[in-house]
């Protein structure tokens, strides 16, 4: 495994790293998602994501049962909030009340005494950036979390909540959450760019666009029978299951063959070759995909084959 600093934080994480979305607490059995989890700290994955929300808190509860294995130093948990956790008024958002409680929240669930990476789900435009920044830091200062950082806030966002922390002598976040993949490339015009400048880490969700970047989809029509495609999960990968998309897929599938490795550590490595970029976060509904996925972090691919893959996926990357 090879280790990437979260942007200009002293924090190293592993450049590919474990999540738990549709997957811990949910659609996996807790018994095979624990696994996954072992599986991954043994093969040297050090970071590993989640959310309160996802599996209305389970995710949060399985990813700590597991990890408390494990020795609290070696590991690197990262958490969100924001998205809603009721229907009160204050059950949502970034206000200070929201933040601080749903942090203490996750803390229990997670069975830890620190988180090490708390992420603004999305940005909120109803409640002022300076109480967000501040009740972060207040985290921090209080040793709650030792990191935050964010989740699909644009460049103009991030630039503005870093200036804000470096002029009131707060803490700055020190990461970013986008979604990014051969298939998804929208941050490169702003936000990375921007990462860059800011010191700013980006742990990137989807890298395999929903398992379509593992070749495992031939036809729309015809998914593997258990796939995410074929479940309740599929609204989330629609628009990549088309003809041009898949048949874009198939030819790429084919360069990886060529190179000797699969297409999904491929397209992880494709991801990783972007400076701004810290870790990929895979997820896994098995430990074999855990061992496949993780492969790529010890990849050392000639660019020219990078930018085959990217050339061959940029047309339906754009559509």
């Amino acid at each position: 495994m090879r280790y990437r600093r979260l942007g200009r934080a002293g924090m190293e994480v592993s450049a590919v790293s474990l999540g738990s979305w549709l997957t811990y607490g949910g659609s996996v059995a807790e018994e095979t998602a624990t696994a996954c989890i072992h599986r991954a700290f043994e093969l040297g994955v050090n970071f590993f994501d989640t959310a309160n929300v996802y599996a209305g808190g389970r995710a949060e509860e399985v990813m700590g049962a597991a990890l408390s294995r494990f020795r609290r130093d070696d590991y690197v948990v990262a958490t969100k909030v924001y998205f809603p956790v009721g229907r009160g008024p204050n059950d949502s958002g970034l206000s200070r009340k929201h933040v601080w409680e749903q942090a203490h929240h996750s803390l229990r669930r997670l069975g830890v005494d620190h988180i090490d990476l708390y992420q603004c789900h999305r940005y909120d435009p109803d409640t002022p950036l300076e109480e967000t920044c501040r009740v972060m830091d207040d985290l921090v200062r209080a040793g709650k979390v030792l990191y935050w950082g964010t989740s699909e806030w644009s460049a103009d966002q991030l630039r503005a909540a870093t200036e804000l922390c470096r002029e009131q002598g707060w803490s700055p976040p020190v990461s970013n959450q986008p979604e990014y993949s051969a298939l998804q490339r929208r941050i490169e015009t702003a936000v990375l760019p921007a990462s860059e400048e800011l010191g700013i880490g980006n742990v990137v969700w989807s890298p395999l666009a929903q398992g379509v970047l593992t070749g495992k989809y031939t036809q729309s029509a015809d998914v593997p029978a258990g796939s995410r495609a074929a479940g309740r999960n599929r609204q989330f990968m629609e628009r990549w299951l088309t003809v041009e998309t898949l048949g874009a897929v198939a030819a790429a599938e084919k360069v990886a063959e060529q190179v000797g490795c699969s297409l999904a550590q491929l397209a992880l490595a494709w991801c990783l070759r972007q400076p701004a970029v810290s870790s990929v976060i895979v997820g896994a509904s098995r430990p074999e995909q855990v061992e496949a996925n993780v492969g790529a972090a010890d990849l050392d691919i000639d660019p020219e084959v990078l930018d085959t893959l990217g050339d061959l996926l940029d047309p339906v990357a754009r559509r």
